[in-house]
C-alpha cells in the first residue's frame, strides 16, 4: 500500500506540527516538497485544499487539510501499536484540543505575524502590528507557564497533539520574543520539547532551511550557525 503523501515544506511551522505528530504516531509519510512560488503547484493545492494552505495530506486519493484534522486522521487510520496523541477519555481529549487550539491561535499566529512584517519592504512594515504580536506572545507565554506548573507536557503527563502544536510555534516565537526568565516552567518545557525524539528529528530536518527564516538572527546557535 502506498504511503500517505504529505505536501509540505520543512521550514513551515504548520507542516512541522504534522510531521512531529507522524513521528510520534509511528506513521511513515511520503513527504513531497511544496513550493508555493510555483504556479502549477499553487494551482494544484488550491484545487484540493479549501483554504489553499499547506500542509495537505493525500491518502489513497482522499485529501485531508488543516493540521489538527490531519493529525486526528493519521491517528485514526495509520497509528502503529495503539499510539495516540488525542486521548480516548473525552475530557482529556478536550484538554488536548483546547491547548492545541491555544498554541495555533496565540503562539503560531502572532509568530507568523512577526514573520510577515519582516517579509514586507521596510517602508511598509507596521511597528504597531509587530508590537501587538509581541505583546500577545508574552501573554501567551504567561498562560502556558501557569498551565505547565506540575505538568510534564502541556495537557498532562503524555505527549499529545497539543505538544505537537506547541513545538514549532514556540521554537520560532522565541526567536522573536525570548521567554522571560521568570517563566521557568515554560523554559523547562521548551527543553523537554527539544529533547523529544519526534521534535528533534523535525528540527534536524529543517536545519538546512533555517537560513531562509526571517527571524533567524534570534535562533540559538545550537540550532542555527550562519557560518556553519
Amino acid at each position: 500500500m502506498a504511503l500517505p503523501i504529505l505536501h509540505a515544506h520543512p521550514l513551515s511551522s504548520c507542516c512541522q506540527k504534522v510531521v512531529i505528530a507522524a513521528h510520534a504516531l509511528g506513521v511513515a509519510l511520503d513527504q513531497q516538497l511544496l513550493n508555493l512560488g510555483d504556479p502549477a503547484q499553487r494551482e494544484a493545492l488550491d484545487a484540493r485544499s479549501p483554504a489553499g494552505k499547506m500542509p495537505l495530506l493525500v491518502d489513497q486519493g482522499r485529501a485531508v487539510a488543516e493540521t489538527s484534522i490531519i493529525i486526528e486522521y493519521l491517528q485514526q487510520h495509520h497509528a502503529t501499536d495503539g499510539a495516540r496523541l488525542i486521548p480516548l477519555d473525552p475530557d482529556a481529549a478536550l484538554a488536548v484540543r483546547f491547548w492545541d487550539r491555544f498554541c495555533d491561535f496565540y503562539l503560531m499566529t502572532p509568530m507568523q505575524a512577526l514573520t510577515a512584517e519582516l517579509l514586507k519592504p521596510e517602508e511598509r512594515r507596521s511597528e504597531e502590528s509587530a508590537a501587538a504580536a509581541r505583546a500577545l506572545l508574552l501573554r501567551s507565554y504567561a498562560a502556558l507557564n501557569r498551565q505547565l506548573e506540575g505538568r510534564t507536557w502541556l495537557a498532562g503527563e503524555d505527549f499529545s497533539m497539543a505538544d505537537c502544536a506547541a513545538s514549532p510555534a514556540l521554537f520560532y516565537a522565541i526567536a522573536y520574543v525570548p521567554v522571560p526568565d521568570t517563566e521557568r516552567h515554560l523554559l523547562a518545557y521548551f527543553e523537554r520539547l527539544m529533547a523529544h525524539p519526534s521534535v528533534a528529528a523535525v528540527v534536524d530536518a529543517a536545519r538546512p532551511w533555517f537560513k531562509y527564516f526571517p527571524g533567524r538572527a534570534g535562533l540559538a546557535s545550537r540550532f542555527y550557525m550562519p557560518d556553519a
